[in-house]
């Protein structure tokens, strides 16, 4: 699969929000694939991780988050799952549980409920180490200061908002792919 034919279907225009886009989902994908590298004993399937870390954010566009040039209607925390139903109505749904599974560190069913987030009531958490591993190397990039890389604290401290549970897999996760 080419995500970039699919990245051309939803953001046509040169602008900003795809400068964000494919910025942000490069510097995803590398970071991604040079940790699997670093472990070729976790047997990663690294044509996988770059598809799926170049897409994990193609719903941006549908939400309001201003000051990454989205200007749409559902709240940011939604990208996931919004992205995922793009992805998979174009027929990858691999693909599309990387995009639903990569907010925070995964989103439980338990927090959804418990803190009452406009998302679907159901695990939104990453399974496959493919899905953890494009998740991890989300977690140190952002869309609104693209120049750089975030260390692991001000990674982990990003990701404390959506609960300890997510904290405890990012934890995991620098013991992993580290």
């Amino acid at each position: 699969m080419n995500p970039l034919a699919l990245i051309d279907k939803y953001y046509p225009e040169n602008n900003e929000l795809r400068h964000i886009l494919l910025t942000h989902s490069r510097s995803v994908a590398d970071k991604a694939l040079a940790l699997a590298r670093k472990h070729p004993e976790l047997n990663l399937d690294l044509q996988f991780v770059e598809e799926a870390a170049m897409l994990h954010d193609i719903g941006i566009f549908r939400t309001d988050a201003p000051d990454i040039c989205c200007f749409g209607t559902y709240p940011y925390i939604c990208h996931g799952y919004l992205g995922a139903d793009l992805v998979r109505a174009e027929g990858f749904p691999r693909h599309a549980l990387v995009c639903e599974r990569h907010t925070g560190a995964g989103i439980t069913q338990e927090a959804v409920e418990a803190q009452q987030l406009p998302l679907p009531h159901r695990e939104m958490v990453p399974v496959s180490l493919e899905e953890q591993l494009v998740c991890f190397a989300d977690k140190f990039y952002s869309k609104t200061h693209l120049e750089g890389e975030k260390s692991v604290e001000k990674a982990r401290k990003s990701i404390a908002k959506y609960g300890e549970d997510g904290v405890a897999r990012f934890d995991r996760w620098c013991g992993l792919f580290l």
